[in-house]
């Protein structure tokens, strides 16, 4: 049986991990190398099967992180400050989609300029949802 995710709901995962990568790549992450980056995103909602998504394209992460925590700081969200110990990266964000309360949080674990993973925890009108964003640097474009 396929699972369907709301699409309020998908885009509030997504959008708590751009988020969450967002808030990282302005001053404290190291920059990501641009090329094609593979990403897999597997999400859970409510207790409902897991998704997962994969996906390819050629990108400057770092760039496109910076562009995207722009647009949304504009949009009234609001980051806390990022705790560091070594390379993971821990923090917040909340923001009012269509009406509705999202709050998440995200740790990002650097593992060098070709690959993190991100692990993101949000809650939407009370109702919990994870996702683990794994994206590596599969080659130039």
């Amino acid at each position: 049986m396929k699972t369907t995710v709301h699409p309020l709901s998908a885009a509030a995962i997504a959008l708590a991990a751009t988020l969450g990568a967002g808030a990282a790549a302005a001053d404290e992450l190291p920059a990501f190398r641009k090329g094609m980056w593979e990403y897999d995103r597997t999400m859970e909602r409510g207790g409902a099967p897991k998704q997962t998504v994969k996906a390819k394209k050629c990108i400057n992460p770092t760039e496109d992180m910076n562009r995207q925590r722009a647009m949304l700081s504009q949009s009234g969200c609001k980051f806390s400050p990022i705790a560091k110990s070594g390379s993971t990266y821990t923090y917040t964000a909340q923001c009012t989609m269509a009406g509705l309360a999202v709050e998440s949080k995200s740790v990002l674990r650097f593992e060098n300029d070709g690959a993190y993973r991100l692990d993101v925890e949000s809650k939407e009108g009370g109702v919990a949802s994870r996702e683990v964003l794994i994206a590596r640097r599969v080659g130039d474009c």
